[in-house]
């Protein structure tokens, strides 16, 4: 039974992957990339409100439910064991969360959005021969094309988890939400962990940080994006210039909303 879980969610090409594969050299931490489970929720949750077996739920039996899916996926988790359950759409049930698990936080990745489009094309371009499923395996699109297909509120692979992530900072659960810039995960990943595990209450553990570890080749391949979630042994910074149009890296410069004070109403935690 999942007694103590937290969610990893936030923005693509920020992060979770790294965060996931460190936190998971903790023996007490269970975590790793995208999970089903929201997914399988989000299912079961609608399949509980609507069609000819909704009168036979309320709330609290449609409660046990959905807390049934994550004790069913982590089956075998001790009581002291920390899940960290990670999906970019958590952000858009953080009332949800709060109903089913009340001490929950969620953790949310984040990046300047250039550079997550940079991130995305280059690789791309990695895999030349292959084709994307994000992009419906559609060959010959620009990268304009792709931007905007990346950027669609409702089911792109930024705009999305975009749209949903200023929901939940804006919202009445924002409280719930700690954020974790990508840049200062890479540049020191020790501080940002050491800040993440005072505000979750867990005592301290000593990470590897020349030695991290994770990899989802056959995931991946379903992709059609080899290497998406393979994470390099050593965290550090890596410099290096923008691969995509000036103008479009221009059009995104000042979307990091949570950097900006007067827009930080509720007080979200930043690591």
């Amino acid at each position: 039974m999942v007694n103590k879980l937290h969610l990893i969610s936030g923005l693509p090409r920020s992060g979770s992957t790294l965060l996931c594969a460190l936190l998971r050299q903790n023996p007490r931490f269970t975590a790793a990339m995208t999970s089903p489970v929201a997914s399988l929720c989000g299912t079961m949750h609608k399949k509980m409100c609507g069609g000819e077996f909704a009168v036979f739920f309320d709330d609290a039996k449609r409660a046990a439910m959905l807390r049934g899916v994550f004790d069913s996926y982590y089956a075998g988790i001790q009581p002291s064991e920390v899940v960290f359950d990670t999906n970019r759409i958590w952000t858009g049930r953080a009332a949800l969360l709060k109903a089913l698990y009340p001490e929950s936080r969620i953790i949310c990745c984040v990046r300047d959005i250039g550079w997550i489009i940079d991130s995305v094309e280059r690789m791309l371009a990695k895999n030349p021969l292959q084709l994307s499923r994000m992009f419906n395996f559609e060959p010959g699109s620009s990268v304009y094309a792709r931007v905007e297909t990346l950027m669609n509120s409702e089911k792109g692979l930024i705009g999305l988890p975009w749209s949903n992530l200023r929901e939940a900072w804006f919202g009445d659960e924002a409280k719930r939400l700690i954020l974790v810039p990508y840049d200062r995960l890479v540049r020191a990943p020790e501080q940002t962990l050491r800040s993440l595990y005072e505000e979750l209450g867990e005592p301290w553990f000593s990470h590897d940080l020349d030695h991290v570890a994770y990899d989802e080749p056959d995931y991946d391949a379903l992709l059609g994006m080899p290497g998406l979630h393979k994470v390099r042994a050593k965290v550090e910074h890596q410099a290096r210039k923008p691969s995509i149009p000036p103008d479009l890296f221009a059009k995104f410069a000042h979307t990091q909303f949570w950097e900006k004070p007067e827009l930080n109403v509720h007080r979200v935690r930043i690591l």
